[in-house]
């Protein structure tokens, strides 16, 4: 990219790069792809949610997810519980697929994010930012989330189902990540006013 030209990530085609109104995306007049867009978050204010995501994280791993009450026995789950009981089962491969997508990368997702927000005050972090774009796709909290309920939703009829802590943590860390990963990094290379540096 330079200050007046933009090449369309996935055809190559190129555009005259114009100011955004905060919230708006160009779009690729050839195939419709995203070429830039001037975020609603500033990266000052991105910053605090981050932040918040990572104690929140800390929060929904540290506590039980649900509490199971089936036939007066009472037993608590956690994730990385969980997870131990998924390998101890023979279920290695599920056991490091939930590992990674529920645990491993959305905390290095947010510990990235947090590094590149930091060190984008003392210059330019395309090493991270890089790092960051790769990793994006494979933290998958918000999947998690959705089984979570299902399942719960199933387990209610077999058992008494009492959410846990960690449950509500999960889905504030959703609805935070959700937030976090609407802000585009591309973002910290661009004026206020849209434009490319």
């Amino acid at each position: 990219m330079t200050e007046s030209l933009v090449a369309c990530p996935d055809c190559d085609a190129l555009h005259r790069r114009r100011p955004l109104r905060r919230g708006e995306k160009a779009r690729c007049v050839r195939c419709g792809g995203v070429l830039y867009r001037h975020p609603f978050l500033r990266p000052d204010q991105v910053l605090p949610l981050v932040v918040c995501a990572l104690v929140t994280f800390v929060i929904a791993n540290g506590f039980p997810i649900v509490d199971l009450q089936i036939q007066g026995q009472a037993n608590s789950a956690t994730l990385f519980g969980s997870i131990l009981a998924l390998w101890r089962e023979g279920r290695q491969l599920v056991a490091v697929l939930v590992f990674g997508t529920t645990l491993l990368f959305p905390l290095v997702d947010l510990l990235s994010m947090l590094a590149l927000l930091l060190l984008s005050r003392r210059g330019r972090p395309a090493p991270v930012w890089r790092f960051v774009q790769a990793l994006r796709p494979w933290g998958m909290i918000e999947v998690f989330m959705l089984g979570m309920l299902v399942a719960l939703v199933k387990l209610s009829h077999l058992a008494h189902v009492l959410p846990g802590v960690a449950l509500w943590a999960f889905a504030a860390l959703t609805v935070l990540m959700a937030a976090v990963l609407s802000f585009d990094p591309r973002s910290l290379w661009d004026r206020p006013d849209g434009r490319a540096p």
